[in-house]
Order: structure tokens, then C-alpha cells, then sequence
């Protein structure tokens, strides 16, 4: 096959130099095979090698082709529900593993870069969960002081502290939570990658997995040019997951996430956007999500076309809504629009699977995946080595494909239009 083009992101134009990952061509007898290379897959690669453990990635295009490349770089804290519904739904004990665990993500992650000096922009100047109409105030603050109550670096803003913190007179409510921050993601997918063969791990580019079958007591992966046989595997395809597992493709919704980005901002411009540069997502049923780069680029995230775009004109009303938030940005050039697929599972969690002995599954970051893919490789690694007995942070659960799954397309464009409105309306 040939590898495809990176989608046309700020991030293609300006990420480190990859590292070589050519296609496989030479059947391989291996410990861990892991078919996907983004954060998940890379990780989990990287702590696999640390430990001596044979690992080998399969990736179809290039490490951080999907989403993992092309995200918004943000570095966010924590899973889709609160605190105290996680413990609820999980019980106190798991639930109080998966909180710290979640939590503790973005120091994960910030310290990984740190420790094998990936060179990709990382910050840690804080997240914003912000709110512009009472209702997701009254819940923001409510998580807020659930985490507050457990320890954590999390304040809640008001709006004039809102107003100096973001430049716009938008928001009435926030939680910032300083663990939280940003980075450029293709080259993170490629610093990842980088350190995981440093470490001793072999990843290969332009190498879909085209089938999966129990051989004997191992697992044999086909390839368009080899066949890999290994002892354990670990499927970690998120928004891309196919047929490769009977019916893994139908346990989470693929959903295209957009990103707008102008031309490097005046810095008087910059300074006046997000000045602290923390990063900042909206509570609302449509989420949109927002930073400044290094380079004073402001890219906008939000949903878009579920279709593969190609120019910040597919996303216009992102760049509509940067000017209403800044009014100084009227005429100020747009040069980027891109996108790429991400996994929503249908209760919001992440999902670990075991369908079979030496089988290992994991997908459905939704949407937090920059921070959490990281550092699920440790708790998955953690399980690839040590079996069921190897207990990890967060719930390992049986497949269940999602009802009416074949329906998801006018399902998700029929809520981005409803959330939109009720958005609007403030309910």
C-alpha cells in the first residue's frame, strides 16, 4: 500500500522530522504485538520495551496519521464524568483508582516528554472548563468542589477573573485545573515513537493488520507483505477500529473533531487571547475547544462535517465564533482547517476489553486522549506482562456493540444540530 498524506494541519507543516518506520516486509515472531500507532499504541510500546518485553507496533499509515497527530493539543485532566458519579457507577474502591489515575494523567504525561526530552511544545499552564450560561456553571462548579474535596489543584473562576484570563467577557464560570496543559501533537506521535524504538521496540509504518486469528497457542496478523506471530496482542485503533475483532467496530461511534487555526498573531494580538496561555474547553452539548500556540497561532476545535475537510472555510462558523469571542480577530487570515476521527463510546468511559486469553483491547478515548492514551500504555503494558492478575485503574469490561450502530451518521449529525440550538437557548 502507500502511505496516505497527512491531513493539511498546521501540525503536518510544522512537526519534528519522523522517525523511519518502514513497512514490514519480513515475517516476525514477537511477544507483544499491538496493531495501531498513536499515543495508545506507542506508549504502551515504549513501557512494554522499558521493562525488556518484545514489542512490535502495526501501524496503516504513520505513527500519528489519525487523530493522535491531528488533535487540539490539549493535555486534559480527568475523565468526561465527575468524580463522584465515577465512584458511583464503579464503586468506591475502583472508583477511587480511577479518579487518581485520570487525574494524575496530565503529570503523566508532561513527566514522560520531560524524561525522554520529546521536543513538541509542551506547556502546563492549566485547562479552563468554561461555561457561558448558568446551568454548566451551577455543574462546573459542582465538579469543581468535588475535586477541590479530594486534594486537587482546582479553583473555580468567576467571570471577572474569567474576563482577564481569557480576553473575552464570554464565559461566567470556570474550573482551572493547573494540571492541565498543551503540545504540539504530531510531534509528540513522533517523540513517542522515536523513544519507544530507542527503548527497543520495532514500529512499522504502511502495515495494516489485515486479519487476526488464533494459531495454536499464539496469534498470527496478517500484513499486506508479512505475517506476524505473537504471543499476546493489543488492538488499539480508537476512531479507526474496523472488523479486525468481531464486533469491535460497532462498540463506539467514529466522530470527526475539527480544528480551524489562523496565521501567526501580532503579538499585541496574542497577548490579549488567552494570556495566560492556559488551555480552554466550553461545557456545553457542543463542545468547542480552544488555545494559542507557540508561534501566537489561536486553533479553534469544535465539531464539524463528518466528512474528511481540507480548509478552515468547512469550519467557517469556528472562525466566526473566534470573532465574536475577539473582535480583534476580524480580518485576520485563517490558513488552516482540518480534522480527523475520534472514538465516543456510548456511556463516555474508556473501554479495556480481554474477548479472548491473551487478547487485549483498548479504545473510546472520547476526546481526552492526548493525556489518558499515554498513560493507559503503563496500565496496559501492566496487564500485557502480568495477565488478569495484574490489576490496572480502570475497569475491564465484556464487548457490547452499541443498538442500531449502522444508524450512527444521522444520529450524530441530528445531536451536533439539537446540541447547537439547545446551546443557543441556554438549556
Amino acid at each position: 500500500m502507500t502511505r496516505l498524506p497527512l491531513p493539511p494541519s498546521v501540525y503536518a507543516d510544522t512537526a519534528v522530522a519522523p522517525v523511519a518506520t518502514p513497512p514490514l516486509d519480513v515475517d516476525k515472531n514477537v511477544s507483544v504485538a499491538i496493531v495501531g500507532g498513536g499515543y495508545t499504541g506507542l506508549s504502551t510500546a515504549l513501557h512494554l520495551a522499558e521493562q525488556g518485553v518484545e514489542a512490535l507496533v502495526l501501524e496503516a499509515q504513520e505513527p500519528g496519521w489519525g487523530a493522535s497527530g491531528n488533535n487540539g493539543g490539549h493535555t486534559n485532566p480527568g475523565l468526561k464524568h465527575d468524580p463522584d458519579q465515577i465512584e458511583a457507577d464503579f464503586g468506591a474502591e475502583l472508583g477511587r483508582r480511577m479518579i487518581a489515575f485520570s487525574y494524575g494523567t496530565t503529570n503523566f504525561t508532561h513527566d514522560l516528554i520531560r524524561r525522554y526530552q520529546i521536543p513538541c511544545e509542551a506547556r502546563q499552564n492549566g485547562t479552563l472548563r468554561a461555561a457561558y450560561h448558568e446551568a454548566s456553571a451551577a455543574a462546573i462548579e459542582k465538579t469543581a468542589q468535588q475535586c477541590i474535596r479530594r486534594g486537587m489543584p482546582v479553583t473555580y473562576l468567576n467571570r471577572e477573573q474569567l474576563r482577564e484570563m481569557t480576553g473575552t467577557d464570554r464565559y461566567i464560570g470556570a474550573m482551572l485545573d493547573t494540571r492541565g496543559g498543551d503540545l504540539h501533537p504530531l510531534s509528540y506521535a513522533r517523540g513517542l515513537a522515536r523513544a519507544a524504538i530507542s527503548a527497543g521496540a520495532k514500529v512499522f509504518g504502511e502495515t495494516p493488520a489485515l486479519s487476526l486469528r488464533r494459531e495454536g497457542s499464539r496469534w498470527r496478523i496478517e500484513t499486506p507483505r508479512a505475517v506476524v506471530h505473537a504471543d499476546k496482542v493489543l488492538l488499539a485503533t480508537n476512531g479507526f477500529t474496523d472488523d479486525l475483532w468481531p464486533a469491535l467496530r460497532r462498540t463506539i461511534v467514529p466522530v470527526f473533531s475539527s480544528i480551524a487555526a489562523t496565521a501567526p498573531l501580532l503579538d499585541a494580538v496574542a497577548r490579549s487571547i488567552m494570556p495566560t496561555r492556559s488551555v480552554l474547553y466550553e461545557s456545553g452539548h457542543i463542545t468547542v475547544y480552544y488555545r494559542i500556540d507557540q508561534q501566537n497561532r489561536l486553533l479553534m476545535g469544535g465539531r464539524g462535517p463528518m466528512r474528511w475537510i481540507k480548509s478552515p472555510h468547512d469550519v467557517a462558523y469556528l472562525m466566526r465564533y473566534a470573532e465574536r469571542l475577539w473582535p480583534q480577530l476580524k480580518g485576520v487570515a485563517w490558513t488552516h482547517g482540518w480534522n480527523s476521527r475520534l472514538a465516543i463510546t456510548a456511556d463516555h468511559y474508556p473501554h479495556v476489553h480481554e474477548p479472548a486469553e491473551n487478547i487485549l483491547i483498548s479504545l473510546g478515548c472520547n476526546g481526552r486522549g492526548v493525556a489518558l492514551s499515554t498513560a493507559m500504555g503503563a496500565q496496559l503494558a501492566r496487564r500485557l506482562i502480568g495477565g488478569a492478575k495484574a490489576e490496572i485503574d480502570m475497569p475491564v469490561t465484556g464487548i457490547k456493540p452499541i443498538p442500531m450502530h449502522a444508524f450512527w451518521p444521522v444520529g450524530v449529525t441530528t445531536a451536533v444540530i439539537a446540541g447547537r440550538v439547545r446551546d443557543r437557548l441556554g438549556i
